[in-house]
């Protein structure tokens, strides 16, 4: 498997990847059923291309084969054989030409799941895809090819980043990726059904679980890479309102949104032209958060390629798939038929309250995060947008949006009366009644008791819900463990989901409550945080595969009893000439006990050292929350309902209507 192999396979995906996006497409307009037929082959074509294509990347990698300049650039002998293999997407090119291949798992996932799609719309929509995978293809092949060769090959190479060798960050971005390429297939749906003029039920259950499934991995990307901020930085935060950040909680509030308007569609066959625009969004701020990350505009820890002529490509394609996504969606969804007519106090009701709010905090961050650019192309001014305007700002947002979530699931479609749901929800009122009374005792500010109490009401009504499903307490166990036999798994996946957030938010409110010192001891020498006492006993020189490290040991004793023992290090990289610290934490699940070695001082003889002690209650709950909303997500999906699909539509032969 060598490189030229990997060249010409990705040559031959973006040659079917543009066979795939014109031959369905036409006969899709003339109802030829030969050329709609190609589709899924195409489509499954193109998959094994950029699958053998990233499979020789990685053998050339794992082989040190440093002719390659990508491998040389960011790989050597001495480097772990995981980080080599996970190196091949720690950077630019092979980061491309995962996004590519992770895209092309997409069309080769409809075109094998999606049999039971009419054949026009699969071809339509297979179409689309290998438009955007031909563009994302001609990209590595033109201006980031991981393929190209140096000459004369170096015996060894440069090394990865060593912040990148680590393995939370190593499986982050294809997580992270999966979650962003996967809205490509609602993004798909909706040019499909703008092209067809024709959006119903049957469409919105099609949608609705790539939708889901996309949402479950970003959600989990996004935990992810905050975990692996929180654990390897040393800083002891989880969240910076970076740049890149942003712009991966962008298209997952559009995201959010999009999963909730697809079940009206599906259910009331209400918001369809929403929801199509939505899907266009959605996808859209995936491609942009790409353009801002490759193209030198965005100045981030995460940005690991600053190249303008890359970024005017990527330009180029995001106003292509962008901007003709627009026009056509200017152009046909007037003609898309409204219904599903509601009255403001009903399930459907919560659900655009649900977009409002969501896609207000959206706004507000895009703002915050575009503005320092601009200001700087325009008038050259140089300013910051940090933690306090994105806190002030979305903060009163999401405190409604929170509030609402506990009344959605309880809501009956199309008209409801507030008061028998306020009766069913009681209960779970005051439990967040108990937990505001509590906060006030434990807690210094107004938004973090506020936050607490309001996670309290949306996991306790997301228990409610299912409690009220199952006649739990008003009925016999057995009869209530029949009903939940019997009641679709998608049910339990909105409540856990619901719930995460809850434990998110209550993960969040405790990592308000923090408390850290930044001190020089020596050897020996006792500190006191938040009742603890930490010693430092020892510190110690080691060598790993490829750095030195100073290993330093901390005792942490509550009232004379040891609670755990620390090993926080910092790592010397000699072939990056790049110092790095690795972060010890204890976890009880409650709080985390969490180190950090710093700098050394003084003389060897009398050497001092200067460590950062964090106490973080709740923090490992930010992350369970996550894991919790991805469970439900997947819960979601095993439903059969969304696993099958919808069925054909009627008449399906007569469906396509001329574009």
């Amino acid at each position: 498997m060598n490189p030229e192999l990997g060249n010409f396979a990705l040559a031959l995906a973006c040659g079917i990847a543009a066979g795939q996006a014109i031959l369905p497409l036409i006969g899709a307009q003339r109802r030829d059923p030969r050329l709609m037929a190609l589709a899924p082959a195409l489509a499954v074509g193109q998959m094994l291309c950029l699958i053998t294509s990233f499979a020789c990347l990685i053998h050339a990698a794992i082989t040190n084969d440093f002719s390659v300049q990508n491998v040389a650039a960011n790989s050597a002998v001495d480097k772990p054989l995981l980080y080599k293999i996970t190196g091949v997407w720690g950077n630019h090119e092979g980061s491309v030409l995962l996004w590519a291949m992770i895209l092309s798992i997409c069309g080769g996932a409809v075109a094998l799941f999606g049999r039971n799609l009419p054949s026009a719309l699969q071809a339509r929509v297979i179409a689309v895809l290998g438009g955007v995978a031909a563009g994302f293809e001609l990209f590595c092949l033109l201006t980031s090819n991981p393929f190209a060769r140096v000459w004369p090959a170096p015996m060894d190479g440069q090394g990865m980043n060593p912040l990148l060798q680590d393995p939370g960050l190593a499986f982050h971005p294809p997580i992270l990726y999966t979650g962003y390429v996967g809205f490509a297939v609602p993004f798909a749906f909706a040019i499909a059904a703008l092209m067809e003029g024709r959006v119903d039920a049957a469409w919105g259950r099609w949608v609705r679980p790539w939708a889901v499934a996309a949402w479950c991995f970003l959600t989990c990307g996004i935990a992810l890479g905050s975990w692996w901020s929180y654990y390897v930085l040393g800083w002891g935060g989880y969240w910076f309102w970076d740049p890149v950040e942003n712009a991966s909680l962008i298209p997952w509030l559009t995201g959010t949104a999009l999963v909730h308007s697809a079940i009206v569609v599906e259910k009331r066959e209400g918001l369809k032209i929403w929801t199509v625009l939505l899907a266009i969004g959605t996808f859209s701020f995936s491609l942009s958060g790409t353009f801002l990350v490759r193209s030198g505009i965005l100045n981030s820890v995460h940005a690991f390629a600053n190249d303008p002529a890359r970024g005017i490509f990527i330009l180029g394609l995001l106003a292509l798939v962008i901007g003709g996504s627009l026009l056509l969606f200017a152009m046909r969804a007037p003609q898309l038929t409204t219904g599903g007519l509601f009255a403001p106090v009903s399930r459907e009701g919560l659900l655009v309250l649900n977009n409002i709010l969501l896609c207000s905090i959206c706004a507000v961050v895009l703002t915050g995060t575009m503005y320092p650019p601009f200001m700087s192309l325009l008038f050259g001014k140089t300013i910051s947008v940090g933690k306090p305007f994105f806190d002030a700002t979305t903060i009163p947002l999401a405190i409604p949006l929170m509030a609402f979530m506990g009344f959605g699931p309880m809501m009956p479609w199309k008209r409801a009366h507030m008061w028998p749901v306020l009766r069913r929800l009681w209960w779970a009122a005051a439990l967040a009644l108990v937990a505001l009374v509590i906060a006030v005792v434990r807690m210094r500010d107004i938004l973090p008791i506020l936050a607490t109490a309001l996670a309290v009401w949306v996991i306790a009504s997301s228990a409610t819900d299912i409690v009220e499903r199952l006649r739990l307490f008003r009925q016999p166990l057995s009869a209530s463990l029949l009903r939940a036999r019997s009641l679709p798994r998608a049910v339990f996946g909105a409540a856990l989901a619901h719930a995460g957030v809850g434990v998110t938010v209550l993960g969040l409110a405790g990592m308000s409550q923090a408390s850290h010192r930044i001190v020089e001891v020596h050897i020996g020498q006792t500190e006191m945080l938040a009742g603890d006492a930490w010693t430092l006993t020892d510190v110690r020189n080691a060598k790993g595969p490829n750095y030195d490290a100073m290993i330093a040991t901390i005792e942490v004793r509550h009232n004379g009893r040891l609670i755990t023992t620390l090993h926080p290090a910092k790592r010397t990289f000699a072939s990056q000439h790049q110092t790095t610290t690795e972060v010890a934490i204890h976890t009880n699940l409650i709080s985390d006990t969490y180190g950090v070695l710093g700098d050394k001082h003084g003389t060897d003889a009398n050497p001092t050292y200067v460590l950062r002690l964090h106490h973080n209650p709740l923090a490992p709950w930010m992350w369970l929350g996550g894991l919790v909303m991805a469970i439900g997500g997947a819960l979601s999906l095993s439903d059969r309902r969304m696993r099958v699909g919808a069925p054909r539509r009627a008449h399906a032969a007569n469906m396509v209507t001329p574009a």
